[in-house]
């Protein structure tokens, strides 16, 4: 009787009747099994959500929040997950001493219906850490903010951050300031805002630009800032062309309170995209990208 050696034979032998006998199953198997079984359940999960994506961004950011910090809280969407992560925190006893800085009035009753202690620049004038969100991201981290209006308040506070974090998902990220389409707001006095309206399309006449009153609610009642100010949406064709250049030129229009564009303030962008988050921060004018694959994420948000 011939003894077989699978390991000198290298290949399992056949069964008597000529069919092949089956491979043992190795641990080898069993891991690749496994991984096809995970790989298989991650595709079939529900996709994120775009408020997923920017919970996610939100709570990203909220990390590097430390104990004792005055921290910018901004406005929008995504900044409101922001503030509901440091107030839980706060509960939890994981932070300690935060003082924000509300950048909306809406933000100042969110924060304070959460028991987040707040304060202002007159008492607090430097900033240690803000987190906003952003409606376009440029690839310098140039970014177009203030389409919820309050662009003014928000500059104030970020321009003044020792670090301003900027969170969103990747439908914000754009080749250009301005070309997602959407409006670049222009916040100016309500006295003669007709006047300023049309010399702000004519300043950007070469680009296709087209501007109107912003407007709200079911009535259309005229949207009135924080600060008791009007907003002009600017729609563009073309590229606006060198950002400091057209800030220039908008601020110098008399009556023109702000506008939208913060040119260089951002420190870092934390992007939430659909397989993981990239964090991108300038580090004296380079840009470094980092990248966070979600792994388990799934499961805490």
């Amino acid at each position: 009787m011939h003894c077989f050696n699978s390991a000198a034979a290298g290949k399992v032998p056949p069964l008597p009747d000529g069919r092949r006998r089956r491979r043992p199953r190795t641990k080898r198997w069993r891991l690749r099994r496994s991984c096809r079984k995970q790989a298989a359940a991650a595709a079939a999960a529900p996709p994120f959500t775009q408020d997923d994506l920017k919970k996610i961004a939100a709570y990203k950011a909220v990390e590097l929040v430390e104990s004792g910090m005055v921290v910018g809280l901004g406005t929008g969407s995504t900044a409101r997950h922001a503030v509901d992560r440091i107030a839980h925190l706060l509960k939890q006893g994981k932070l300690r001493d935060i003082v924000g800085v509300a950048t909306s009035m809406k933000t100042h009753e969110q924060a304070v219906s959460l028991g987040i202690p707040l304060s202002d620049l007159d008492s607090h004038p430097a900033v240690d850490l803000a987190i906003d969100g952003a409606d376009e991201v440029d690839p310098d981290l140039n970014l177009v903010k203030g389409r919820g209006g309050s662009l003014l308040r928000e500059k104030m506070i970020e321009s003044v951050s020792k670090k301003f974090i900027v969170i969103v998902d990747e439908s914000k990220l754009v080749s250009h300031i301005g070309a997602s389409r959407l409006a670049m707001p222009v916040e100016v006095i309500p006295f003669c805002w007709e006047h300023s309206r049309r010399r702000l399309v004519d300043l950007f006449a070469d680009r296709g630009c087209f501007g109107e009153l912003r407007r709200c609610g079911k009535d259309g009642e005229i949207c009135v800032t924080d600060n008791g100010n009007y907003v002009i949406d600017l729609y563009l064709e073309r590229d606006i062309g060198d950002l400091k250049e057209a800030s220039d030129r908008i601020l110098r229009l008399p009556g023109i309170v702000e506008h939208g564009m913060f040119i260089g303030l951002a420190t870092s962008v934390i992007v939430a995209g659909v397989s993981g988050v990239t964090v991108k921060t300038n580090v004296g004018g380079e840009l470094e990208v980092d990248y966070f694959s979600y792994g388990d994420l799934r499961n805490g948000f």
